[in-house]
């Protein structure tokens, strides 16, 4: 089997959706795909999706057979990553405390590359990090 080459998309759970549509969308400017009621709300970040879901619905059969998506769900803190340059990570973490958004972390890799960590509405550990503390080298780096 060919190792898979990138991931489609990743998610969180999520009680309160409209404090989740706040912080995702308005806060962090990701675009909305879509939502549906208080089941979940789909944010395009990149060539990826970040699925956020209100696990009380998740855990619930699809009424849908055209869309036969097992139950699932998750309990406890979950965690995403979002890649960004320096610059970028700058600028969040700013607009992070003006929105009066605590910092949980503020991290420089031994390796070199930073991470800033933040708790979502949900309690969800949300980080942004530059793509080097993995060794991931973007065209912007390789321009540089």
């Amino acid at each position: 089997m060919k190792a898979p080459r990138h991931i489609l998309e990743t998610a969180l759970y999520a009680d309160d959706l409209d404090a989740t549509e706040r912080f995702f969308g308005g806060l962090l400017g990701l675009e909305k795909v879509t939502r549906i009621g208080n089941r979940h709300v789909f944010y395009r970040c990149g060539p990826g999706m970040l699925l956020i879901f209100n696990p009380a619905e998740t855990v619930k059969p699809p009424s849908n057979p055209a869309m036969p998506v097992p139950v699932h769900g998750a309990s406890g803190d979950g965690h995403v990553c979002f890649g960004a340059s320096a610059e970028e990570i700058e600028a969040t973490e700013k607009a992070l405390r003006k929105a009066g958004i605590a910092i949980e972390a503020d991290f420089h890799w031994p390796g070199g590359g930073r991470s800033v960590y933040v708790r979502d509405p949900a309690g969800n550990s949300i980080e942004f990090a530059e793509p080097r503390i993995w060794g991931i080298r973007t065209d912007t780096e390789d321009e540089a």
